[in-house]
C-alpha cells in the first residue's frame, strides 16, 4: 500500500505539474483535459484505462464530449499518494499525444 503524501510533499509535487490542483481539502488532485472532439477524449480515456488497470489504481473521472474531468485519490489511505502522482504524470503524457488543447 502506498503512503499518503504530506501537505508539503503534495504542494511540491503539484507545483511541478501543469494544470493539476488540490481538491477535497488535500484528499485528491484534479484536472480538466480538453480535446478536439469526442473521439480524441475517448482515445485518451482508453489509454489511461489500460495504464490504470496495470497499476491497479483507477481514476474517478467523467466525460462530456471533448472534456474529461479527472480526480485522483488513493481511497484506501484517504488521500493523495505517489500512485496518484504517477498516474497524473502519465495522463499528461497521454493527453499531449492525443491532442489535448
Amino acid at each position: 500500500m502506498a503512503e499518503k503524501l504530506t501537505a508539503d510533499d503534495r504542494t511540491a509535487q503539484l507545483a511541478a505539474m501543469d494544470g493539476w490542483a488540490e481538491a477535497q481539502d488535500g484528499k485528491a488532485i484534479t484536472k480538466t483535459f480538453k480535446f478536439d472532439g469526442f473521439e480524441a477524449a475517448w482515445g485518451f480515456m482508453t489509454r489511461v484505462a489500460i495504464r490504470a488497470q496495470s497499476m491497479d489504481h483507477h481514476p474517478d473521472w467523467s466525460n462530456a464530449y471533448n472534456k474529461v474531468v479527472v480526480e485522483l485519490s488513493s481511497h484506501d489511505v484517504g488521500g493523495v499518494t505517489t500512485l496518484d502522482i504517477e498516474l497524473a504524470e502519465y495522463m499528461d503524457v497521454a493527453a499531449s499525444q492525443t491532442g489535448a488543447k
